[in-house]
């Protein structure tokens, strides 16, 4: 028997030998992925209630404060903007529990909103009226303190939580706390001017009470845990608390900005213990405060007073 020839390829026959059926190569590996594999954090859920009274519900999936009055709305069926400010593990109205750029990951939120519109007259006897302002981050500037004996403890509707939404049928709604302090401090002496003032709704156990904040230990933070830090710029970071030299220098960065400026701004001090706790001179610090704070335009001698208690914190003189 005569073997058969395959078909002729490049002018030569093909054996029966030569025409077997080869495997189609293998595809080359895939290269490693790089750097190391990536895990989904795990969800951070917040519980919280209106500080008036309400069922509890759960937040999760915020980065900074607009966000969170947000997420706090859409539970209880209302508006960002009914929102004043938040208290921490507290529904009354308690400077000291004020949620600033950092939440416990235990900590419960309560929501105080808008309650009575009251407009009060103000006239100046002298340059300070004794208010420190802060603001909540998403608009609202409202009162943190009360000096006592000044031109407004005399009055004895202007609480301690009161947004000031508007001075002389101005709105403020929108500015920034030292916005808002420059403004007052401008205000002349003797020439009656008017505040329209928004304070934050109460339940019946709190009506009539004046909530006055104390000067000693306030914003004190609880070490040992971890806290979700809100940024008003870039997503929200899991960190640590504040170590002891961090602590105590934003106390006091946070006194030299109701100093200065009559406000207090734990978030706002913390930046800028951030900023200069690594700066080895004064120059460094301010050319790095600058470029975060940069709209602040702080002037130097504020400056200079914060480089040196920061260094009287870190070399152990406070």
């Amino acid at each position: 028997a005569r073997a058969a020839w395959g078909p002729m390829q490049n002018g030569e026959a093909m054996s029966p030998q030569d025409s077997k059926p080869t495997a189609p190569p293998l595809p080359p590996p895939s290269p490693p992925p790089s750097g190391p594999p990536e895990y989904p954090r795990p969800r951070l859920i917040f519980h919280t209630q209106l500080a008036h009274g309400s069922p509890t519900g759960r937040i999760h999936g915020f980065t900074n404060v607009k966000e969170l009055y947000a997420k706090i709305a859409e539970v209880f069926h209302i508006s960002p903007s009914e929102i004043l400010f938040c208290t921490l593990n507290s529904h009354k109205v308690d400077m000291q529990k004020l949620l600033g750029g950092q939440i416990g990951l235990e900590d419960f939120i309560f929501a105080h909103v808008r309650g009575e519109t009251k407009e009060v007259e103000v006239t100046k006897t002298e340059d300070a009226l004794g208010l420190t302002i802060t603001d909540n981050g998403a608009g609202y500037a409202f009162i943190k303190r009360i000096k006592e004996g000044s031109t407004i403890d005399r009055l004895k509707t202007v609480c301690v939580g009161d947004h000031i939404e508007a001075i002389n049928d101005q709105s403020i709604v929108g500015c920034r706390h030292y916005e808002v302090a420059k403004m007052l401090k401008e205000q002349p002496r003797g020439i009656p001017f008017t505040l329209r003032l928004v304070g934050p709704k109460k339940a019946f156990d709190m009506i009539g009470m004046r909530t006055r904040a104390p000067k000693s230990n306030e914003g004190k933070m609880v070490n040992g845990r971890e806290t979700l830090r809100l940024r008003s710029k870039g997503a929200a970071t899991v960190q640590e608390v504040q170590n002891e030299f961090e602590e105590q220098a934003t106390k006091k960065v946070d006194d030299l900005l109701e100093s200065y400026m009559g406000i207090r701004d734990l978030e706002l001090a913390t930046t800028i213990v951030e900023a200069g706790k690594d700066k080895k001179n004064p120059d460094d610090f301010a050319e790095a405060l600058d470029s975060v704070l940069g709209d602040f335009a702080f002037p130097d001698v504020f400056l200079f007073d914060v480089w040196g208690a920061i260094g009287d914190v870190k070399n152990g003189r406070i």
